[in-house]
């Protein structure tokens, strides 16, 4: 791997998981969320910040390998879009208090992440795949959040 991907990995790392750590730190689940009703299997909060941590390596080396991609800039636009989506998630639900429009960007988020995964199949395979767990946890995020609509 030459040094111009290592630069754009450490970028792409700086914007995922130094911007997931600085939404996560600045919007926190407080008093409100804690005297919610919670659906069936809901995680331990702790198990949140290791879990997007990885998560967000992996997007990051997502970003990495579909920033050079020849022909149109649907995946990068997508890995973008997801990451404005993902960021704007904490800030309505756990600031701003708005469950129901927190389900709406999640669904938003998972619909982008599928298109990027579709986007990336036969362009670059491995960003592809890097988006699968992503997608797997996403759902079970919009999962609880949809619970929290409902039981509240």
């Amino acid at each position: 791997m030459t040094r111009g991907y290592w630069i754009a990995l450490l970028i792409f790392l700086a914007i995922s998981d130094g911007g997931g750590l600085l939404i996560g730190a600045t919007n926190i689940p407080g008093p409100w969320y804690a005297g919610l009703e919670k659906p069936a299997f809901t995680p331990p909060n702790w198990l949140f910040a290791p879990a997007w941590t990885l998560l967000y390596i992996l997007i990051a080396v997502a970003g990495t390998h579909v920033l050079d991609l020849p022909g149109p800039r649907g995946p990068m636009m997508l890995w973008i879009l997801q990451m404005g989506l993902n960021f704007a998630w904490s800030p309505i639900v756990f600031t701003l208090n708005q469950l129901l429009l927190g389900l709406l960007v999640i669904l938003a988020l998972l619909a982008t992440i599928a298109a990027f995964i579709r986007a990336t199949w036969h362009r670059q395979r491995l960003a592809a795949w890097l988006f699968a767990p992503y997608a797997l946890w996403v759902t079970f995020a919009a999962y609880l959040n949809a619970g929290l609509v409902a039981l509240n």
